[in-house]
């Protein structure tokens, strides 16, 4: 495969050296001093083995992210010599630059660990799935009130039922393993009653649609390392900015997603300079 053109961000210390090498592409960048706009987008050529969702795993995107970004190309039969774009430049979500912020109509996690004496500050970002239209995931501000590695899961009962309705009955308990859809880490927090995590997943190809019912599902690899950098009492924010606007050297940006509830009927997503 020809290898697509790496973004550049500015690595401003050791601890986030790790981060860029695991699989796929941890997008960290400086935060802009002037300006709300991170990243670059980029350009690949596919070979025959390649699908669209294996190259969003592989790059940092979400399903319908690159999907969006490439229209009229076959989702698991692009084709080899395709020339696709990874999306990658970003408006940030307007607010505190602190702690973690879920875009919902992105379908994005943002993340602003707190620099060190010396440090620039980064943001940190990894595309997520979000609850589905009857399981929305809830929006305002919450925090982090639990680590836990290698969770079980305790379906309630709607869900249970609801599985049982599809002829795919659940156990009252799904222990850790292969099996079990919260992956290996979950990060739980205070919203509601305590139901809602952010956590890992045994189907990545779902990462990046609404299909959850209501937790936010990262990537193995990402939940994995966002897990070791983000401490007990992290502050949260899930916001619903499916547009998002921003002045560059003179020129308006205006980044637009399919509003939350839209997700699912309208594919809608440019990027416009005036």
């Amino acid at each position: 495969m020809k290898q697509a053109r790496k973004p550049k961000p500015l690595l401003w210390s050791l601890p986030w050296v790790g981060l860029l090498a695991a699989p796929g592409w941890a997008n960290v960048y400086p935060l802009p001093a002037d300006g709300s706009v991170v990243g670059a987008d980029e350009t690949m050529q596919t070979v025959y083995e390649d699908t669209l969702p294996d190259l969003a795993h592989r790059f940092s995107l979400g399903y319908y992210e690159i999907i969006r970004a490439n229209p009229g190309v076959d989702v698991w039969l692009p084709g080899a010599g395709r020339k696709l774009v990874l999306p990658g430049r970003r408006i940030l979500p307007a607010g505190p630059r602190e702690g973690l912020v879920v875009n919902l109509p992105e379908h994005r996690l943002y993340y602003y660990p707190k620099p060190r004496r010396g440090e620039k500050p980064v943001v940190i970002t990894y595309p997520v799935s979000i609850g589905k239209m009857d399981w929305r995931t809830p929006l305002g501000e919450t925090r982090v009130i639990a680590k836990i590695k290698h969770p079980a899961w305790y379906p309630p009962e709607s869900i249970r039922k609801e599985h049982a309705e599809n002829g795919d009955p659940l156990p009252k308990v799904v222990g850790p393993g292969p099996d079990n859809p919260l992956g290996d880490f979950a990060l739980r927090l205070a919203a509601g009653n305590g139901e809602y995590m952010l956590h890992g997943t045994n189907n990545p190809t779902a990462v990046g649609m609404a299909v959850t019912h209501g937790c936010i599902r990262m990537y193995p690899e990402d939940i994995d390392a966002l897990f070791e950098l983000v401490r007990v009492g992290t502050k949260v924010r899930i916001v619903n900015e499916p547009v998002k606007v921003a002045w560059v050297d003179g020129e308006l940006l205006l980044e637009a997603h399919p509003p939350v509830s839209y997700i699912g009927r309208r594919d809608l997503l440019w990027w416009f300079g005036a």
